[in-house]
């Protein structure tokens, strides 16, 4: 039997917000470098582009609502493969949720079907804590 860790709040946000005092540590958790987003003006504490959907996926999702929940399966399929960089990457996201409130970042305008909530589900579920949609 594995132990479970305590697992803290997890959140879901624009990278383009500026922070909030309840933050936490924040993590860009998109593949590719947010749009119009200056590198100077960048507030998060990591990028983990391997957290992202593989470009494959991103791409046949292309974010149309109505393929989300076969996006999520497919994405969780992604993040389960053993030894793979999104499972690497998930549990690195698992190990600061552990520590703290973490906060998933993303360039994505429609948060209500994004990968940041998939991964927030993940990283909540595998610990038994609860996570806390976009605000």
């Amino acid at each position: 039997m594995t132990k479970k860790r305590p697992t803290h709040e997890v959140a879901v946000r624009r990278v383009y917000e500026a922070p909030g005092p309840d933050d936490g540590t924040r993590v860009l958790v998109d593949r590719l470098w947010p749009r119009g987003l200056a590198k100077a003006e960048a507030s998060f504490d990591d990028w983990l582009k391997d957290a992202a959907p593989s470009a494959e996926l991103r791409k046949w999702y292309g974010h149309d609502p109505g393929k989300y929940e076969e996006f999520a399966d497919r994405y969780r399929v992604e993040l389960a493969e053993s030894g793979s960089a999104a499972a690497g990457a998930l549990e690195r996201l698992r190990e600061l949720a552990a520590d703290g409130t973490l906060t998933l970042l993303t360039a994505t305008k429609d948060l209500e079907h994004s990968h940041p909530l998939v991964l927030a589900a993940e990283i909540t579920e595998s610990a038994g804590g609860a996570s806390r949609g976009p605000h």
